[in-house]
């Protein structure tokens, strides 16, 4: 992952991290999502937001996401690495995985210049 891009995504984990710690869920969740679409295409950040997501799952205890997750933790990377990923996806349980989905405007303005599918 470019150093630019890097910014970005490690910034939604903080934030992720921070909304967490307050016991803000859905915000916490929208920002790992938001990580998920920064991250996709390189395989170690689609890994990782994964993992973060499958731990996720475990401290809300859902087990929806858990059992959702792990397909996605060891598949993610493999994706990334080969370009075959379903571009925007949020990467959550409660979407199909291989559902492309639409890149919000301003998460598209921050990869455009990585040439990604965003």
């Amino acid at each position: 992952m470019p150093d630019g891009l890097k910014i970005h995504y490690r910034g939604e984990l903080e934030l992720y991290k921070t909304e967490l710690d307050k016991g803000n869920l859905q915000d916490a969740w929208r920002h790992l999502e938001r990580a998920h679409i920064l991250g996709q295409p390189w395989p170690r950040e689609h890994s990782h937001v994964h993992w973060v997501m499958l731990k996720f799952g475990f401290r809300i205890k859902d087990v929806r996401e858990i059992v959702g997750q792990i397909p996605r933790l060891f598949v993610g990377g493999v994706k990334s690495f080969v370009g075959t990923i379903p571009v925007g996806n949020t990467g959550g349980a409660n979407v199909p995985p291989l559902r492309p989905m639409e890149i919000p405007d301003d998460l598209q303005a921050i990869l455009k210049p990585y040439h990604t599918k965003g």
